[in-house]
């Protein structure tokens, strides 16, 4: 997809399925750019804004559950509130925003997880995401086998979402439409291998980031 925003700040999304790492690598990341004079906003979806948040608690752990079309509006929406009262006004101060997640994962899990890749699901994903007009500068996809990610995520523990808590089809349809995704734009979207070493795997996201900042920098020069 070739839109983008056009702040003076640098938009960064992680993406991934279930047990790859994002969370520990947005905090690695944040402390390092951090440390290199850059103001850094870490923030999540769905969340980030008190709004966000409570859209967030409906969607992953509210009782009922809505119809195939409500959940994607219910992923943008809080998307919106997310852009509106959090990143656009980070980036326009030119901070470097690190979201664990973002228009990616909605296509993965509610086009292709809960969807299956049915055409109307992705096409009715994509009109609404046009509709929110704000796409990151930067992707960087985590990469884990399924066994490995399993594995992480029972040693973490702690409460199981609707998404985590699927049946293993839907984590490999997951993985299927994060593979299509990195072949469809790989301008923007990098791929990792994520089962290496934390700060190995901190320092080649960093290397990235970093010519990304540059590439900005000049671009506006």
């Amino acid at each position: 997809m070739a839109l983008h925003n056009k702040s003076s700040g640098l938009f960064i999304t992680l993406e991934g399925g279930e047990g790859v790492g994002k969370s520990t690598q947005a905090r690695l990341l944040a402390t390092a750019l951090s440390d290199l004079g850059h103001e850094v906003v870490l923030t999540r979806e769905p969340g980030g804004t008190p709004g966000a948040e409570a859209i967030r608690n409906l969607l992953l752990f509210g009782k009922d559950e809505l119809s195939w079309r409500a959940e994607i509006m219910g992923h943008m929406a809080a998307r919106c509130d997310h852009l509106d009262g959090l990143i656009k006004p980070a980036l326009k101060r030119g901070a470097l925003v690190i979201c664990d997640r973002f228009h990616d994962s909605t296509l993965a899990y509610q086009g292709y997880g809960v969807g299956k890749g049915e055409a109307k699901r992705l096409e009715f994903i994509k009109k609404a995401r046009h509709l929110v007009d704000f796409e990151p500068h930067l992707t960087l996809l985590l990469d884990v086998p399924r066994k490995d990610a399993l594995a992480r995520l029972k040693e973490r523990g702690g409460a199981t979402d609707r998404y985590e808590g699927q049946e293993e089809a839907f984590h490999q349809r997951v993985s299927e439409g994060f593979d299509a995704i990195a072949k469809s734009d790989p301008e923007r979207v990098h791929r990792f291998d994520a089962l290496q070493e934390a700060g190995a795997l901190k320092n080649e996201l960093l290397n990235k980031i970093i010519g990304c900042v540059e590439k900005n920098s000049l671009d506006k020069t």
